[in-house]
């Protein structure tokens, strides 16, 4: 891996002057995301356009915005302010847990006790819906009590873990596709972040069944083999954490009434190890998410279809083809769960 310097961007003075007209701040955080005081989260009116426009815009370059906000949250605000993003209208997938606030089916609520959340989800890096054609364009983290010990989530920039990836890996990252274990979508190891254009790392690492290869001056495509796809997933983790030292990745620790919202293209994230630790030890730890529409497609290349049957026999010759809620252990005794 290499360790060139950060090439994530510095706030744009023109964004930063429209949030401010505004009455909003907004400070970089070190060395990604964005610190947002002085807009209302539970005002009824969102922002005006170009304040929300802004705002994405910044998600988009940076990762991820975190609103401070000096009192408790109502859920229905935060489900609201979701919507100012990308597709701007919910789209829920997840399961809702007994003690979610009037059972609204638009709050996956976690925990590190059961009685009060869902615990132990997203051990591994990986982006939000990523068995949608779509996946989500953004997604919302609302901490309701942060654990006195502490738990934090990871993110990690995905277009500055491609840039530092090495010029040959780059190549053949770009001919690579996944197919989602639970249903068979299929999206490119790298796109390019509809927002910001930059070239961004994209692999699910606790949900997927398969990836092809595009062959180098070929029409022709080919499956990873296991040690192949175990390499991959490892090279993949190993350069988003190198983040942790290069400057593009970071552990975010939430602190009371935070409200984090992720552009679902640009970063990926995964939770602290503190976060799955158990309440007795770590204290009481309860957060809800919210995940919103996609804007457009997040299509394979070079022909590719946007859905295949996973569950079926593999349409290429021999190599991982494996269907499931669980996808492709690429390391033996880590937990997988989404």
């Amino acid at each position: 891996m290499t360790t060139n310097p950060s090439t994530i961007a510095p706030l744009d003075s023109t964004r930063v002057a429209v949030i401010e007209q505004f009455g909003g701040t907004i400070t970089p955080l070190d060395p990604l995301g964005a610190e947002v005081r002085g807009i209302d989260l539970s005002a009824q009116d969102a922002p005006p356009p170009e304040v929300i426009e802004a705002l994405e815009q910044e998600m988009a370059n940076r990762g991820f915005l975190v609103f401070k906000n000096d009192t408790p949250l109502e859920a229905d605000d935060f489900l609201r302010a979701s919507c100012w993003w990308g597709g701007k209208e919910l789209h829920s997938t997840h399961g809702v847990h007994p003690a979610t606030p009037k059972g609204n089916r638009h709050i996956f609520r976690l925990s590190n006790d059961q009685r009060h959340g869902i615990p132990g989800v997203g051990p591994q890096w990986h982006n939000d819906g990523s068995f949608n054609p779509d996946t989500f364009s953004h997604s919302g983290y609302h901490i309701i009590r942060p654990a006195e010990k502490g738990g934090g989530t990871y993110f990690a920039h995905q277009g500055a873990a491609y840039d530092a990836l090495p010029a040959d890996r780059q190549a053949y990252w770009s001919r690579l596709a996944s197919v989602n274990s639970s249903s068979g979508v299929v999206h490119p190891v790298v796109h390019e972040h509809p927002i910001s254009k930059r070239k961004c790392i994209w692999l699910h690492l606790g949900m997927t069944g398969a990836v092809i290869e595009k062959l180098p001056d070929e029409e022709a495509f080919r499956l990873l083999t296991a040690d192949e796809l175990k390499r991959l997933c490892h090279e993949y983790n190993d350069i988003l954490n190198a983040g942790l030292e290069n400057g593009y990745a970071a552990e975010f620790e939430y602190q009371e009434n935070d409200c984090v919202f992720i552009d679902n293209l640009a970063v990926a994230h995964r939770a602290a190890p503190g976060a799955h630790l158990p309440a007795e030890e770590q204290g009481l730890r309860i957060m809800h998410r919210s995940t919103v529409r996609g804007t457009q497609d997040l299509a394979p290349g070079f022909g590719l279809p946007l859905h295949v049957d996973i569950n079926g026999p593999s349409p290429l010759d021999e190599g991982v083809w494996q269907g499931g809620g669980i996808g492709f252990r690429w390391e033996d005794g880590i937990p997988m769960q989404n």
